[in-house]
């Protein structure tokens, strides 16, 4: 009889059969770097149609060459104009011995623009003072150093602007001792 019990003890140690997890783990991994390489593909095709809306920077400069084609054409025309508040400001290196007195009209080339000047004209009351007090009895004296000064003007407060831009600037009354 003891005979008979030990065979029954070896087949204990038979392996387990395999229950397929593995092909299903697999098919999960493809799928989802399906996704994901599908959302990158979406992502980069969104940028491309995005970026093909905004204009660039050939079309900008074509743009503004095609303005300024415009305003050499009709240099008469003068365009909206934004009057400023009188300016009295001590002149640069003069230990407060010289004063110039500014009024000053913006010529601007849209309606859109005015407004914008209208709300941050704080900033651009400021941006003029400080340019203005910068300047020498020398710079502003001469017609050259009042081109300068209003191309100067322009330039900075166009910086601010986004819904249009300062054509020309006008002063209607300059006056320095």
């Amino acid at each position: 009889m003891a005979e008979q019990k030990a065979p029954e003890a070896a087949p204990a140690a038979a392996p387990a059969p395999s229950s397929g997890g593995k092909p299903i783990l697999f098919i999960g991994l493809a799928v989802i770097n399906m996704l994901v390489v599908a959302g990158v593909g979406a992502m980069i095709y969104l940028n491309k149609k995005k970026q093909a809306a905004k204009p660039t920077i050939d079309q900008v400069i074509q743009g503004e060459a095609t303005e300024q084609k415009q305003e050499q054409e009709n240099p008469e025309f003068i365009g909206n104009l934004v009057p400023l508040d009188t300016f009295l400001v001590n002149l640069a290196g003069s230990r407060g011995q010289k004063l110039v007195k500014v009024d000053m009209q913006l010529e601007v080339n849209n309606g859109e623009v005015e407004k914008e000047i209208e709300a941050i004209k704080p900033k651009i009351r400021d941006i003029i003072i400080i340019i203005l007090s910068s300047k020498t009895y020398a710079e502003v004296a001469t017609e050259d150093g009042k081109n300068a000064l209003r191309d100067e003007i322009r330039d900075k407060v166009n910086l601010f602007l986004t819904k249009g831009r300062i054509k020309r600037v006008y002063f209607t009354e300059f006056i320095y001792n």
